[in-house]
């Protein structure tokens, strides 16, 4: 959905007038809202039109996927996909494992989605992909760790996407001084400021900026 300012009869037009839910991703979506904890955390179904268009868009051969959840987006991602692509995608809860690797069973025939289970600060270095498009959604104290890790080595043209950057509105409430708020202003201001990329920070859901690799 929309940001909270957004009036909701414009939001439930935006959804009727994009692409619907694919029907294996709305299943995903139920049996997260009824099994699952923390359901908000789920990409859902506008913003995972969003995310499957951007893949689209970047038609990209190796996608790294930094938190999984119940494996939404990286359904999501693997829409544009180049054939010979790869989505690598790591989380460190293993008891979502089960439901993930059915999803990915069920939507991933080609076995193109490779799912990584531990520390990503640990995992990313022993990868070795070219990566055409970084997806973050995990922990937010750590968004400026994985970008400066991988920033300087992605080639221009490489696009990363950060989620829940307005983080319920808390980034713009002076009052919000709790390490996840705190982390992604000073996030969102060194993305503002870092002049080897372009961004822009759309007011979808919680909050997605878009940041892509100059020259």
């Amino acid at each position: 959905m929309y940001a909270e300012f957004i009036d909701s009869k414009i939001e439930k037009y935006a959804e009727e007038h994009s692409d619907q839910e694919p029907e294996l991703l709305k299943k995903l979506n139920r049996e997260t809202h009824l099994k699952v904890l923390k359901p908000r955390m789920l990409a859902g179904e506008y913003q995972g039109r969003l995310l499957a268009m951007l893949s689209k868009l970047i038609n990209p051969k190796y996608v790294l996927e930094i938190g999984t959840y119940t494996g939404y987006s990286a359904l999501c991602w693997k829409e544009g996909l180049q054939k010979d692509g790869e989505v690598h995608t790591i989380d460190n809860n293993e008891e979502l494992k089960a439901i993930q690797e059915r999803y990915f069973e069920q939507g991933d025939a080609e076995g193109q989605i490779k799912l990584h289970i531990g520390t990503a600060l640990e995992i990313i270095p022993d990868l070795h992909k070219d990566w055409d498009l970084v997806f973050l959604d995990a922990d937010k104290h750590n968004y400026i760790n994985y970008y400066n890790m991988l920033i300087e080595d992605l080639k221009p043209g490489a696009v990363i996407i950060a989620d829940n950057v307005l983080w319920s509105g808390k980034v713009i409430d002076d009052k919000a001084q709790d390490n996840d708020t705190v982390a992604l202003r000073e996030f969102n201001k060194a993305i503002q400021n870092d002049n080897r990329v372009s961004n822009i920070l759309i007011p979808v859901r919680d909050g997605i900026t878009v940041i892509r690799k100059e020259e």
